[in-house]
């Protein structure tokens, strides 16, 4: 039986070992790289296969930190290459921030990234692949007041619409919602829906759920993760609470399964970053504890989460800042949690 995290703020999450690890395979997207620290990860299902990015430099906020890719190919990744960077001039180069892969049920493979010095004042930029992450084309900035995906992907909605949780640092920590209906070429966006006082909260992920709502979860600075709804495709929100499950102020990433339930992964504490924890909830409100990634000491932060075709979860997520490892859970993830 699966311990239960509904109303347990502080409770203590444990696998159901009791019928064996779900996990198929464990590996990092690389041994050696030609930068020392990396961080923030994104990963995509393509017509190619799997497709990895992160950011990776001398540290983070440093002028050489880039976007780093590899694709996985007859069954092992490839060596990683950079396909974006901050580089203005000779005499001036910005760090990069936060890559963001997604691959719309049409058109090209998308890659969103930021640049700037700090996340108060970075913007959004822009890369698109017609062949499944082997070439680019050349960085577009997005208009002015649009940061596209700040960590997590977006989803696309029935209509074709790309809807994208994003937020800001500048004024507060705030989430808001940008909208594009021709794959990144025009975009409107949404007011802040918090205050930035009351719930601190960046980097949503938004969840599908039966009967048009939506509702994103993501990062805050008040020890929980938070959740928002909203009933007209994510056009306007109502007021954002906070849940039931830790957060130490890091990133989490999320997801709706294909069979309609929900997937977090994210850090089960109110501190540090590890453990590295996956649960798993019928309604978006009450979440079961489902596996514990990492638990050594250590930094384990920053994951992204797909579901690909064959319905196994692929997840990515930092390694003490010095690698990206990559898990692959198999059916076991869509069991009944009776």
């Amino acid at each position: 039986m699966l311990a239960s995290l509904s109303g347990i703020a502080g409770s203590s999450i444990q696998a159901d070992d009791s019928r064996g690890s779900p996990i198929l395979k464990t590996e990092f997207l690389y041994e050696t790289a030609p930068f020392p620290s990396c961080h923030a990860s994104t990963i995509v299902e393509t017509s190619g296969g799997l497709v990895a990015a992160w950011f990776g430099g001398t540290h983070e906020k440093h002028p050489d930190v880039g976007i780093w890719l590899s694709r996985h190919i007859a069954g092992r990744w490839s060596v990683p290459v950079e396909v974006a960077n901050g580089i203005e001039s000779p005499e001036k180069r910005y760090p990069c921030w936060n890559p963001v892969l997604f691959q719309p049920r049409t058109g090209p493979l998308l890659l969103f990234y930021k640049v700037g010095p700090s996340p108060d004042t970075w913007w959004g930029m822009l890369i698109t692949s017609t062949d499944a992450g082997q070439t680019w084309s050349k960085p577009r900035r997005l208009p002015d007041g649009i940061l596209g995906p700040i960590k997590n992907k977006p989803v696309q909605l029935e209509n074709g619409d790309l809807l994208c949780g994003s937020s800001s640092e500048h004024d507060g920590w705030r989430v808001h919602f940008e909208r594009s209906s021709d794959l990144g070429q025009t975009w409107q966006a949404t007011p802040p829906v918090n205050d930035g006082q009351q719930i601190s909260a960046i980097q949503p992920s938004i969840l599908i759920h039966q009967g048009g709502r939506l509702q994103a979860i993501g990062r805050t600075q008040q020890d929980f993760v938070f959740q928002i709804w909203s009933t007209d495709n994510g056009k306007t929100w109502g007021p954002m609470t906070l849940t039931s499950l830790p957060n130490p102020s890091a990133g989490t990433d999320a997801i709706t399964l294909a069979d309609h339930r929900h997937l977090i992964v994210y850090n089960h504490t109110s501190k540090g970053r590890s453990p590295l924890n996956v649960a798993l909830s019928q309604n978006g409100r009450d979440w079961q504890a489902t596996l514990i990634l990492e638990k050594d000491p250590g930094e384990y932060s920053y994951p992204a989460v797909i579901q690909t075709r064959d319905g196994h979860v692929h997840i990515t997520y930092t390694w003490k800042r010095q690698r990206i490892k990559h898990v692959e859970m198999g059916p076991i993830i869509d069991s009944d949690l009776r």
